[in-house]
């Protein structure tokens, strides 16, 4: 079961996923990010720390959040992964390309 929350705080995207990231799954995610891109957020923040897995599925569709945002002088930042989650994180080298911060709060106020 996957939740995906998107709300705006000021100029912020703030997209909250809620339970584990897979193959079966993934594709929802990255419509809810595209959507948001689409909408002109530019400043996103993804709220990962109620993903308890994230598959190599669902970081492709990070990188390919990352980039669409980053076509148009945007950013796509990430809010304190589960412990699960920065592993894997760290494990595909992506921990160098996305900023990671500690709190969602700590995210919204980087932008």
């Amino acid at each position: 079961m996957l939740d995906i929350h998107v709300t705006k705080q000021q100029q912020v995207t703030l997209v909250v996923v809620n339970g584990r990231v897979d193959s079966l799954n993934a594709g929802e995610l990255g419509l809810s990010l595209s959507s948001a891109i689409e909408d002109g957020g530019t400043q996103i923040v993804l709220d990962l720390s109620q993903v308890a897995y994230m598959s190599s599925a669902g970081l492709r569709e990070l990188v390919s959040a990352f980039k669409k945002v980053r076509r148009i002088s945007g950013d796509l930042r990430l809010a304190q992964p589960s412990p699960r989650v920065q592993e894997v994180l760290e494990m595909a080298g992506l921990d160098t390309i996305f900023q990671i911060f500690p709190t969602q709060l700590d995210a919204v106020g980087s932008y």
